[in-house]
């Protein structure tokens, strides 16, 4: 049986609708920016916490876009379950912490690009339904 990581993830999308991915540092696979819980954070404490630290912006509002599980990019044998927002927030977005790269996709149509199967299987058709 697969063991599971628990995350918050953010959807953050720009004027033109474009959507945020970022990737690690060590890793080869694009996804949304977010992370673990610590204990005893709520979700929308987490999601704040993890865009400050990965990206140096701030959580304006969220909005759940859903709960999704795929196997984990990074992690073997582990599968990883989100809550997903919809985000929006304020300040100049950079990669800091672990994320080495980030990557602005048109959700339609995110290229050639190795995208996390949490995106390509569970997040980007949700996406696309509520457009």
């Amino acid at each position: 049986m697969s063991r599971v990581l628990d995350i918050v993830t953010a959807v953050i999308r720009d004027e033109t609708g474009r959507m945020l991915l970022v990737r690690k540092r060590g890793t080869s696979t694009f996804m949304k920016p977010g992370g673990k819980r610590d204990a005893g954070e709520d979700d929308l404490t987490t999601l704040a916490r993890e865009l400050d630290e990965e990206l140096g912006c701030r959580l304006v509002s969220a909005e759940l876009l859903g709960h999704f599980s795929a196997p984990a990019a990074n992690e073997a044998g582990f599968t990883v379950r989100s809550a997903t927002y919809l985000a929006r927030v304020e300040g100049d977005v950079a990669a800091r912490a672990e994320i080495e790269q980030l990557a602005w996709i048109d959700p339609a149509a995110p290229g050639e690009l190795r995208l996390a199967p949490l995106l390509t299987q569970a997040v980007l058709p949700a996406l696309l339904s509520r457009a």
